[in-house]
Parts: structure tokens; sequence; C-alpha cells
């Protein structure tokens, strides 16, 4: 493995965990507390922005440091017709899913915080989020699989 394969697996790793690991906070820590009522609009807006942010600029670097490492890992013939290929391609499909339920789900807390309004946005924004944390811990399911590849069983 040479260092640049080095440096973009870490990065790979870094950003997913980072990503993965905002939005479950984001469900599991502060949506319960925000459709308490006990939060005002404004710490929430800017928690919004942040994970916005952050998931963003994961979804850009996963796409380039996972692009190099399957460039550099996989063939065409073996992404498409081995099982560690095939889990490849789900783990970028569920990328895709994750990356739309965070975009949904901030709008929709977003929409609702730009008229001071928590209780309701955060109630709204929940099921996006929930599926969305369901979705990241699929996606280190998956990565788990990925790194021991006699765990795969097709």
């Amino acid at each position: 493995m040479s260092i640049i394969d080095a440096l973009m697996n870490g990065l790979h790793l870094g950003f997913a965990g980072l990503w993965v690991g905002s939005v479950i906070f984001l469900t599991v820590a502060i949506l319960p507390v925000a459709r308490e009522g006990a939060f005002d609009a404004a710490p929430l807006e800017t928690v919004t922005a942040r994970l916005t942010w952050i998931s963003r600029t994961s979804v850009l670097l996963l796409f380039v440091s996972g692009g190099h490492l399957a460039g550099t890992r996989y063939t065409a013939g073996s992404l498409f017709g081995t099982g560690q290929g095939w889990l490849v391609l789900a783990m970028v499909g569920l990328w895709f899913v994750l990356a739309a339920l965070v975009e949904i789900g901030a709008k929709r807390l977003s929409t609702g915080l730009a008229e001071r309004k928590v209780r309701a946005p955060a109630r709204e924004a929940r099921p996006y989020f929930l599926a969305g944390s369901a979705v990241g811990v699929l996606l280190f399911a998956v990565a788990a699989l990925l790194s021991v590849p006699s765990a795969i069983p097709f």
C-alpha cells in the first residue's frame, strides 16, 4: 500500500465516521431535546447548518477518496463480478441514500426553524434522521464485511 493509498483510506474512514456519527448524534441527542422544546431555534439552526456542512463535505471527500480506493483496488470485472465488488456498489447506493436523507431532514428542520418553531420541525425531521442513522449503521456493517473478505458469504 502506497502513502497516497493510506492517506485516502484514512480520509475515507475518518469522514465516514464523522458523517455517520454526526447524523446519529443529532438523531439520539439533539432531536429528542428539541422535540421537548428545550432548545431555542437559533442554536438548532447552528447545529443544522453545521450538520449540512459536515454532510456535504463528507460526500465530496468520500467521493474522491472512495473513487481512488475503488480505482486502485478493483477492475470493472471484479467490481461487478465478486462479492466484494457488489458490497462496494451497495455502499455507494447507501451513501447516496444517506446524503438524500440528511438533505431532506435538514431542509425540514431549517424551514420550520426559520419560522422560529422548534418542536414541530424536530418532529417532522425525525423520521429522515432515524432512517439516516439506520443507513449509517448499514454502511458500517458493509465496511466491516469488506474488511474481512473471508466473511463475505457470496
